[in-house]
């Protein structure tokens, strides 16, 4: 008998979860870490890359109107002043003069008293605060070689528009889409992976004639909140959020917001802009080139309208990753009815970072020697994992809070007949099938076709 969710998942429960079980390790850790900046351990890593692949699928392998870019992080920086972002790509703060601690404004409610060392009428006057990281390009370092790491993905594909146009022969509407790394200066990062200086976004720009960009935002809006609840995220720890005019980008027309509810409150997981044809006829004004778009059908030329649905892979993993965790009690039979607490991380199974897990019952080498041959049989089709040390029922455990969905256990009886038990995560249920029947019990068990 289970009783799910007893007690509910916090920041400093998923934090000690991902350090003890190798998700999330503060980065530069043996120097004291450094500020918001994290690395993904074994398991992170392989959480991360199932969020990026399923994205990937999702917007491009599956349609006929979406190609893929993977820009340059380093680019002129004339594309920065074209786009806006040297002058308008800024956060306001305010300034302690007490502590020296710097806060954004949206981030505080009360402009009279520091939020961190409580000191009365001590913060500064609110002031812009730009968000690009700046470098230098070349042996020089003055204002000649000075370069931008990008701020966000968005504009390489801007920039690619014509040449992706041309060679991809795409028809309006389509998409370009690409998964990369982008640098903001934050002023206040912070709640672990959920706002840092480095992170990776998954952009999309679809390009639509003018006219029809608000049929197209409501759709990519609906399209963009199922692909999180067809992966495992709870619908009632996600909404809708629709920007007020007076917190829009200086170049959207309307912007929405797929919300998660993080442990600290609702934030965005992800926003649907309506870019308008800002983007491309700045960078056709600023490079002297021609972006815009000739319709055959009606033999005009425009500027199309852009709809960007941009989402956060780090923010995203650290959803998938809280919306897992469960923590469980478990009332075994008569005599020995005495509760115990499981916690189980209950991933979608295209998101778990390990599939599978091969768990011989003994370190005997018969039993070895068959694990390792049914491990080596399946390893090249499938993530998994395999685990010979303590007993089973803590290797059980290991796998639960790790998000394993099954489990295939070879003991001795299955060196007599051939035959293993998967065990699945959720349901704890244990069924006995034939070792030379895995490959095709296992792919059906993921749904591997659909």
């Amino acid at each position: 008998k289970v009783t799910p969710d007893t007690t509910g998942v916090t920041m400093e429960k998923i934090l000690s979860l991902s350090k003890r079980r190798g998700f999330l390790f503060q980065s530069s850790a043996i120097y004291d870490g450094l500020n918001a900046a994290w690395d993904y351990g074994p398991l992170g890593v392989e959480l991360k890359r199932n969020v990026k692949e399923m994205w990937w699928k999702s917007m491009v392998r599956d349609r006929l109107d979406v190609v893929g870019l993977d820009s340059s992080i380093l680019m002129n920086p004339k594309v920065w002043q074209a786009s806006g972002h040297l002058d308008n790509f800024s956060d306001t703060l305010v300034e302690c003069s007490f502590c020296r601690q710097r806060f954004r404004i949206d981030d505080i409610t009360n402009l009279e008293d520091c939020p961190n060392c409580d000191q009365h009428q001590s913060l500064s006057k609110p002031r812009q605060f730009n968000l690009m990281f700046k470098t230098f390009m070349g042996a020089a370092t003055d204002t000649a070689s000075e370069i931008y790491l990008r701020p966000e993905t968005a504009q390489g594909i801007f920039i690619n528009f014509s040449q992706i146009l041309n060679t991809s022969r795409k028809k309006l509407p389509f998409g370009i889409a690409q998964i990369g790394k982008a640098f903001r200066n934050e002023i206040t990062p912070g709640n672990s992976i959920f706002r840092t200086r480095e992170f990776e976004q998954m952009e999309l720009e679809f390009f639509v004639k003018p006219g029809q960009d608000e049929e197209w935002h409501n759709y990519w809006v609906e399209q963009r909140l199922d692909w999180y609840i067809s992966l495992g995220l709870r619908r009632d720890n996600l909404r809708l959020r629709e920007h007020g005019a007076k917190e829009l980008a200086h170049y959207a027309k309307a912007t929405v917001d797929v919300e998660y509810k993080f442990p600290w409150g609702w934030a965005e997981l992800e926003g649907i802009a309506n870019r308008t044809d800002f983007d491309l006829r700045k960078h056709s004004q600023y490079s002297k080139e021609d972006l815009s778009y000739f319709d055959e059908q009606t033999n005009s030329r425009f500027f199309p309208f852009v709809i960007e649905p941009s989402g956060g892979v780090d923010r995203a993993t650290l959803a998938f990753l809280l919306d897992a965790y469960h923590e469980e009690e478990i009332h075994s039979s008569p005599p020995n009815n005495k509760p115990e607490l499981r916690t189980v991380l209950r991933f979608n199974k295209h998101m778990a970072p390990a599939k599978f897990a091969v768990l011989p019952l003994s370190r005997k080498s018969a039993l070895l020697e068959l694990s390792h041959k049914i491990h080596s049989s399946i390893r090249g089709s499938f993530s998994t994992l395999f685990d010979d040390s303590q007993s089973i029922g803590r290797r059980y455990r290991r796998q639960d809070e790790i998000g394993t969905p099954y489990c295939i256990t070879v003991d001795f009886k299955s060196l007599e007949d051939q035959q293993i038990t998967i065990r699945e995560r959720d349901s704890m249920s244990q069924e006995r099938v034939s070792i030379d029947q895995l490959p095709t019990i296992l792919r059906n068990k993921l749904n591997i076709d659909s």
